[in-house]
């Protein structure tokens, strides 16, 4: 059998199991097998690339074998599931920044004046740089390394819009004359990192969900680009995958945060000046522990809406033992899960799967809102910018016209929060 039908043959298949293994990554019930189907479509594909006869030496390839493997199991052990948002941030920027280094090879070792090769060239060092170095400040905001707030500074936007018209006129110079603008590509590529850091720093921790998102599609589109430049077929195939699947999810995030997304992908849209709103200030209602265990204890209906303070807080296998309490007393328990509650999409489903909570139990904001007034209890655990009623009426709010899980209107409500502010 010819080797090179193999390969291809072996890269088709590759690609199916890559397509069924995101569907089944929707749902929580089937994201397991998903993910091991998707693992074995990757392991195929590097199994049939050891085959090509272009590979020169097996040795080195062999080295970064171990060095890969090891570093990815060390990672993946020591990983808790609150630094999965963290830890899939800064996969994207290697992946990424593995992306750049083929394209850089190539480049240096085959230059050619191929028009569609040399685009592609440009694309990936330019999303690949973007992709590592936004993904290593994103790590950094997520593990509290670097500030999580936004990182603001005066002259930012002219600052931005200098580097990307570099970026473009670089690029062009670069396209029109490949085989003598090396210096012009590195320029490029220091412009690129340079670029990456400049549209992450200014982004807070609450908008983490739609960055991560972002840089997913990020790495899939570099690692499109790279296809072209060493006509690979998977490449092309499973980087438009996962690019398109980026996107989509962008968008959602975008809906659910009431965001653009032509703003987040130009790292702009939280650079705004957040206004202080004008309504009535009211006192903080507590509540003792008694009181609330009676009104618990009566409750037939709870619904449980969980954020980024419980998984800081490491409180899903307690929430978990309190649903099964409310349960052996005859309540009927939900979890509420917002579209951008936690620091990336499916943050709260992962950890509350951790905490063996029952998928059946998990709703989305648009099934739960229409049952929540016959909710007899809604307790909001450190999720409370995802349940804010300002954002319906309060156009003075930043979270004004973000869709929110209507707790307010469940006949009692609890809010564990850290700290008072608004």
């Amino acid at each position: 059998m010819d080797i090179e039908f193999l390969i291809n043959f072996t890269y088709i298949i590759s690609s199916i199991l890559f397509a069924f293994g995101l569907k089944m990554l929707g749902s929580p019930v089937t994201a397991r097998k998903g993910n091991i189907i998707s693992s074995l479509g990757m392991l195929l594909a590097v199994l049939a690339t050891l085959l090509s006869q272009h590979i020169i030496s097996y040795q080195w390839i062999l080295i970064g074998l171990v060095i890969g493997a090891s570093a990815g199991t060390f990672t993946a052990y020591r990983a808790s599931m609150t630094q999965m948002p963290e830890t899939v941030a800064l996969l994207h920027g290697f992946g990424g920044l593995a992306s750049l280094l083929v394209d850089w090879s190539a480049y240096h070792t085959h230059p050619t004046t191929d028009l569609v090769v040399t685009i592609s060239i440009f694309l990936s060092i330019l999303i690949g740089g973007v992709t590592f170095t936004g993904s290593c400040i994103a790590w950094g905001k997520l593990s509290e390394r670097l500030p999580g707030k936004a990182i603001i500074f005066p002259g930012m936007k002219f600052l931005n819009m200098a580097v990307f018209l570099a970026l473009l006129i670089g690029g062009f110079l670069f396209i029109s004359n490949p085989l003598e603008s090396y210096n012009v590509f590195l320029m490029i590529l220091g412009l690129s990192f340079v670029f990456g850091i400049l549209l992450v720093i200014p982004i807070g921790g609450a908008d983490m969900p739609v960055v991560i998102s972002v840089l997913n599609s990020y790495s899939g589109l570099v690692a499109c680009t790279t296809g072209f430049v060493i006509h690979n077929t998977l490449l092309i195939v499973v980087g438009a995958l996962v690019g398109a699947n980026g996107i989509i999810l962008s968008i959602i995030m975008c809906k659910a945060m009431n965001r653009s997304l032509i703003n987040v992908i130009f790292g702009g849209f939280t650079v705004m000046v957040t206004k202080k709103a004008t309504g009535e200030k009211k006192e903080v209602k507590s509540i003792s522990l008694e009181d609330a265990f009676l009104i618990l204890e009566a409750a037939k209906s709870v619904v449980i809406v969980p954020g980024y303070g419980l998984a800081v807080a490491q409180a899903q296998h307690v929430v978990r033992e309190l649903s099964e309490l409310l349960e052996k007393n005859g309540a009927d328990v939900k979890f509420a899960i917002h579209p951008v509650a936690g620091r990336m999409p499916g943050h709260m489903n992962v950890l509350l799967a951790e905490a063996n909570v029952s998928y059946e139990q998990l709703m989305e904001m648009d099934d739960i809102n229409p049952i929540m007034e016959n909710q007899d209890v809604a307790i909001v655990i450190g999720a409370n910018d995802v349940v804010n009623p300002a954002a319906r009426h309060d156009k003075s709010s930043p979270m004004y016209g973000m869709p929110i899980i209507n707790v307010d209107k469940a006949k009692t409500v609890f809010v564990l929060k850290r700290s008072m502010a608004a």
